[in-house]
């Protein structure tokens, strides 16, 4: 079925427009497309950034191992490395910091009706994908390769089931989801 899918192209379009749709209403429902509540979390004040974002690692740690485990899904690591991971770091930041949003609240606040989303959002996104894509080719060489660890997963890189890495895992973010609630945040 999966296979039957992947081969139409249209379809698979429809649906991650549909997703992304959904995506959005969603992040705008709960609140984390607005500025003050990211600005918040950036400032430590208001944590629904994070609890959003710990819900959906857990959900979505849980869910693809599930339909991985039933041979309904693959995962496709891309390789890495410590540089590119602290060079991508450095710019999403300094960008979440400046505007306020990262890539997928921006999404939602331009949906929303947010203007500076639009202008600072997209364009920046717009005009650092170009900048990145022009210096690639001489970063890809040095930076980027800086402590290369491949495309293994870390239950790839010590050896067992993913299952025990993914379920302390989520216990561990469900637990630290549950102390941010006690403790009013």
């Amino acid at each position: 079925m999966l296979e039957a899918m992947h081969q139409r192209k249209g379809l698979q379009f429809v649906l991650a427009l549909l997703a992304g749709m959904a995506f959005g209403f969603l992040l705008q429902k709960g609140g984390v497309t607005e500025y003050d509540v990211i600005t918040g979390q950036l400032l430590l004040k208001d944590f629904t950034v994070v609890k959003v974002m710990l819900s959906a690692v857990i959900v979505g740690s849980l869910g693809i191992h599930m339909l991985r485990s039933l041979g309904l899904a693959r995962l496709h690591p891309k390789p890495g490395s410590l540089g590119s991971s602290a060079l991508g770091g450095l710019v999403f930041g300094v960008g979440f910091a400046t505007l306020g949003y990262c890539p997928g609240t921006v999404a939602g606040a331009v949906g929303s009706g947010a203007l500076d989303a639009l202008f600072g959002g997209v364009v920046g996104i717009l005009l650092g994908a170009g900048l990145f894509s022009r210096a690639y080719t001489g970063m890809s060489q040095g930076v980027m390769l800086k402590s290369d660890f491949g495309d293994r997963t870390i239950p790839e890189a010590l050896g067992v089931n993913p299952w025990v890495v993914v379920l302390p895992a989520c216990v561990l973010l469900a637990a630290i989801l549950w102390l941010l609630e006690s403790a009013g945040y």
